[in-house]
């Protein structure tokens, strides 16, 4: 009697199922964005322990108490973006590169973002082959260096976008996002225009949180 051997999962049959049963059928409606999440191997961007669960549709955590979003939070913002070949993408919260490996795919600029340098290094290292500038610092100033941008995509939810944020949209550029309301998290899209700027939810889905987002605290004296 011989002992069975471990087989390791089939991480490319895993991603094919993603984009079959999570994006396809949940309004990733943009061919590009879906064929980009096809190639990328999200298991490159991930915590080694966590690789053969890399596919599921469920948030993973990661070093420092931070998360990487369920695919089709991934797949829902940058279709809901209209990326087109030629933007200049800034992504805020980069966690460990997955996001703009994806991006990297579908426009000439990638500029990712994160605050936190143990996922910055895992990051640097992933991305080493992809045509992405990785920054370091804080998630709520963004990148104020590298504007103006077409588009923001902020990868998790925040309770309001810092003016800072806005102002490093290009005019007429989209921003998405999660926002959080007492525990609720929804997906947004936002264009900057000659009237301003101003949010619009169109999905009711849950997404990881991003730290340093919380709204100002409003204060009022008792009479």
């Amino acid at each position: 009697m011989t002992d069975s051997i471990p087989t390791r999962p089939d991480l490319n049959a895993m991603r094919h199922a993603m984009v079959v049963s999570q994006l396809r059928t949940s309004a990733v409606s943009d061919p590009a964005v879906v064929a980009a999440m096809g190639r990328v191997p999200r298991e490159a961007f991930v915590p080694p322990a966590q690789a053969e669960i890399a596919y599921r549709d469920a948030p993973l955590p990661l070093p420092g108490g931070r998360a990487i979003n369920p695919p089709l939070i991934t797949g829902r913002l940058l279709t809901a973006a209209e990326l087109q070949s030629t933007d200049r993408v800034l992504l805020v919260g980069a966690a460990m590169g997955y996001g703009a490996a994806v991006l990297s795919r579908l426009v000439d600029s990638v500029v990712a973002l994160e605050e936190d340098a143990t996922l910055a290094t895992a990051a640097r290292d992933a991305l080493a082959d992809e045509p992405v500038e990785l920054v370091e610092g804080p998630l709520n100033a963004g990148w104020a260096q590298g504007a103006p941008y077409d588009v923001i995509v902020i990868d998790g939810a925040v309770e309001s976008v810092p003016d800072a944020i806005v102002e490093q949209l290009a005019p007429g550029g989209r921003l998405t996002t999660g926002i959080v309301d007492r525990g609720v998290t929804r997906l947004a899209l936002g264009r900057r225009t000659e009237g301003g700027f101003g949010l619009v939810e169109f999905a009711d889905l849950g997404c990881i949180e991003l730290p340093g987002f919380a709204k100002p605290k409003t204060f009022q004296f008792a009479r």
